[in-house]
């Protein structure tokens, strides 16, 4: 009996929440464990993971149930194409909070077949009836709404897949459908990011009936942990996987949307969703110190990061520093960075726009001359002060795909805002993007709301070539930080060395330019934040919330190796690829890199 006595003694101390099982008292357990990590056995010693390497598929993503799907894909014989589709549709499914099928897309896609790098532009337009009257007018508003059904522009995503899927892929909606839609009948777990970003949106879901049915129960955020059913959303992707894009834009779903809108001031028409179509565009690119670095063209802001790599290899040395040299723990390292980040965002904001209604100079901005002539503007030893109007930020998801054949895909997809617009089309469970928000009401921008003009758009999704061949695919979701980031992990692979791994595990910062802010990881502001703040930098502590999430793929060619067989139908067809993919992915979102 005394044994037993100092038994239950003992378990009546531990922990009131064992295995991290939230409770009343604590819905998110792990925020209160006061603990350490711990640190590698080999390499830099702050790395949380070791790369991935695989040769016959690879894919890296926000969510572990898409990567698996994606790879999943890649083992039936499906190719990178067919495996984004599928990755991104579970997280349609289960990361509505980022993404979704009411959201947008952006992909570069290297093809092998044509030794050619493309980029889609998926990316929805304005209602026809979108106008500033129709806002300053009708709504009364000065700025078009962050939330609602006048906040959504029409959805691209899924025309984005179709797209995809029609010119590279070898399956269709009915098979790369096949694991969202199952998901979205049986259920997923809810995991802690998610869980995250749900609470802090829910007083938004609640004000829309569609969202509170969707996504709460009994208008209360479901529990970490807890199993999350939308059989809502299965029917739609049923309904896509039987009848492909024109069910959701042209059937059943697209009435669904139209009375949504409709049904709550909006003005979306059926031909608004009709007569939308994808758009293949030509990829922009700059050189960086011997690699060319591959961005989206505007809307997107892709062009921001080029230009902010530009200034780093020609004003750095002009101003007698050394990025390889200072490193990380130097504050001169990251007040270049800073500073180069302000020039661009600058050019950004003031350019940035549909270039079918406005001009923007992407070639003179992100050219070499244009960025010497910004170099005297940066002073080593002061801060540069810059203010603009605040502009809306959001989340995002990234994922990236290789297969044996030598496919790569880097794709971005996007609601904006956290759970977007906040209005759900109910009868399809899933909710519409904010992506409206990103236009102005200022007659004078090249950003003012027009009919079928598409907003400004922070996703972008970036990619890697060295002499002409495919080196790597790379993205970095969180909003208006894309860019900067997208800058800080070229440096940290080209000049510093780090692996595809190792530049997200790295502490990162994020400059606003609104509030003219440095927000930087704990850890980075510990190591250099007095340094920044004595050269003029308002500087904070962040969590990494503030940083985005990063996916990469590298690879690595075996110049020993045949190249790999295209033709799918070759009894070859199951030979690796001529060389090995490296994957990485970021620790502060709720996925990872998967291959074979």
């Amino acid at each position: 009996m005394a044994a037993l006595a100092v038994w239950v003694t003992a378990g009546t101390a531990q922990s009131p929440n064992p295995f991290g099982t939230p409770t009343s008292d604590s819905s998110s357990p792990a925020n209160a464990i006061q603990a350490v990590p711990g640190s590698r056995a080999q390499g830099w010693l702050g790395q949380g993971r070791s790369e991935v390497l695989a040769r016959h598929g690879i894919v890296a993503t926000s969510d572990p149930l898409a990567a698996q799907a994606g790879l999943d894909i890649m083992r039936q014989g499906g190719n990178a194409i067919d495996a984004a589709v599928a990755a991104g549709a579970v997280l349609d499914v289960t990361s509505q909070n980022d993404t979704g099928i009411g959201g947008d897309l952006f992909a570069l896609i290297w093809s092998a077949r044509d030794k050619k790098l493309y980029a889609l532009n998926s990316a929805g337009w304005a209602p026809a009836g979108w106008t500033p009257e129709f806002f300053t007018g009708k709504l009364r508003v000065t700025s078009v709404p962050g939330r609602g059904v006048n906040a959504a522009t029409v959805p691209g995503a899924i025309s984005g897949y179709d797209a995809m899927l029609k010119r590279f892929g070898t399956l269709t909606f009915k098979e790369t459908f096949e694991r969202a839609a199952r998901l979205a009948e049986e259920g997923w777990g809810q995991a802690e990011r998610r869980h995250f970003d749900l609470v802090n949106t829910a007083p938004v879901l609640l004000d829309d009936t569609d969202s509170r049915r969707t996504f709460l129960i009994g208008d209360r955020t479901p529990s970490l942990y807890t199993i999350i059913r939308n059989p809502t959303l299965a029917r739609a992707l049923r309904l896509m996987q039987s009848e492909g894009r024109d069910a959701f834009y042209s059937g059943d779903i697209a009435d669904a949307i139209v009375e949504k809108v409709q049904g709550n001031g909006g003005v979306m028409t059926r031909e608004d969703l009709a007569e939308f179509e994808s758009e293949w565009v030509e990829p922009i690119s700059t050189r960086y110190h011997g690699y060319d670095v591959f961005e989206l063209p505007p809307p997107g802001q892709g062009f921001a990061a080029l230009e902010m790599l530009n200034i780093l290899e020609v004003c750095v040395p002009k101003l007698g520093f050394n990025l390889a040299k200072l490193g990380h723990t130097d504050p001169m390292y990251w007040h270049l960075i800073i500073e180069a980040k302000k020039l661009a965002y600058a050019d950004l904001l003031a350019h940035n726009a549909d270039p079918k209604f406005s001009t923007v100079p992407v070639s003179r901005l992100i050219s070499k001359e244009y960025a010497a002539t910004l170099c005297s503007r940066i002073d080593p030893n002061t801060a540069t002060k810059v203010s603009v109007p605040p502009t809306p930020d959001g989340g995002t998801i990234y994922l990236t795909t290789a297969d044996r054949w030598g496919n790569m895909v880097s794709l971005i997809h996007s609601v904006y805002s956290e759970y977007g617009s906040g209005a759900t089309v109910g009868t399809y469970g899933f909710v519409l993007q904010n992506r409206g928000a990103g236009f102005s009401l200022d007659p004078r921008s090249p950003n003012v709301v027009a009919p079928r003009k598409r907003p400004f758009h922070t996703i972008i999704a970036g990619f890697l070539m060295k002499d002409g061949q495919p080196l790597m695919t790379f993205g970095n979701m969180g909003g208006t930080v894309q860019p900067e980031t997208h800058a800080q992990h070229m440096v940290n692979l080209i000049d510093l060395g780090m692996n595809v791994q190792m530049t997200t595990d790295a502490a990162r910062l994020t400059h606003s330019q609104s509030a003219d802010v440095v927000g930087a990881e704990v850890n980075l502001f510990e190591l250099v934040g007095n340094g920044l703040r004595s050269k003029g930098h308002d500087v904070r502590p962040v969590s990494g919330a503030a940083v985005g999430g990063y996916q990469g793929i590298l690879f690595t060619r075996d110049p020993a190796l045949p190249e790999p067989v295209i033709d799918r139908r070759s009894i070859d067809e199951d030979r690796p690829v001529n060389g090995v993919y490296r994957a990485g992915s970021d620790h502060r979102k709720d996925g990872h890199a998967v291959g074979w």
